[in-house]
């Protein structure tokens, strides 16, 4: 029986939330770890825009966003209920860290290709983000209520790179609850599973 074929790359944000749905949900799949520096002529012909990740069902079906990859999944088998939340609650909270988060993220952890303005002033629009989670984060374990859900794994990635570029200040940031949240994500047994490492599929 054919499996869907996922087109991944390891430290990609978007693949990450991809992963990590497609395994809670169990749903088996043949990974494609591919190099985004040469984009291989396969990925291309069945998605153009040539990012990650990509989904192939086997009836030939593409899946060319992480989000529609993580709902797909969990509609085949939401095992662990994230979603089993307020939908239109989680999809706002994803759409501003896709949208004007994960612009300030970029422009933070690239300042040198975005001269316009300090890496502080990038850092401190970020910071509009984290305080909306540090808010949501002191009154329940997670996001969206005392259990996960897609809106967390959807996130999380995004914010592992925001802390990323400079630890020590994270460590010592207002952000405490956050920090609890990112540190206990990083650390799942679930986490440990999507990010160990595959050789650079190659066709044939």
């Amino acid at each position: 029986m054919a499996l869907p074929i996922l087109y991944s790359y390891r430290r990609c944000p978007y693949a990450m939330r991809a992963r990590m749905a497609l395994w809670a949900a169990q749903v088996q799949v043949e990974l494609r770890e591919v190099s985004l520096r040469e984009k291989p002529q396969y990925l291309l012909q069945i998605s153009p825009k040539a990012t990650v990740p990509v989904l192939q069902l086997p009836d030939g079906t593409v899946l060319e966003q992480s989000l529609d990859i993580m709902h797909w999944a969990l509609q085949q088998n939401d095992a662990q209920g994230w979603l089993n939340i307020d939908i239109t609650q989680a999809d706002a909270l994803i759409s501003a860290n896709d949208g004007e988060f994960k612009k300030a993220l970029d422009r933070y952890k690239y300042p040198d290709r975005y001269p316009e303005q300090s890496q502080l002033f990038y850092r401190e629009q970020g910071e509009q983000f984290l305080q909306r989670l540090e808010t949501a984060l002191a009154g329940h374990r997670y996001l969206l209520g005392d259990a996960a859900s897609i809106a967390d794994v959807a996130i999380f990635p995004f914010i592992r790179q925001f802390a990323a570029v400079d630890s020590e200040w994270f460590a010592q940031s207002a952000y405490g609850n956050l920090r609890v949240w990112l540190a206990g994500w990083v650390e799942s047994a679930l986490f440990d599973e999507v990010m160990k490492k595959f050789a650079t599929y190659v066709e044939g």
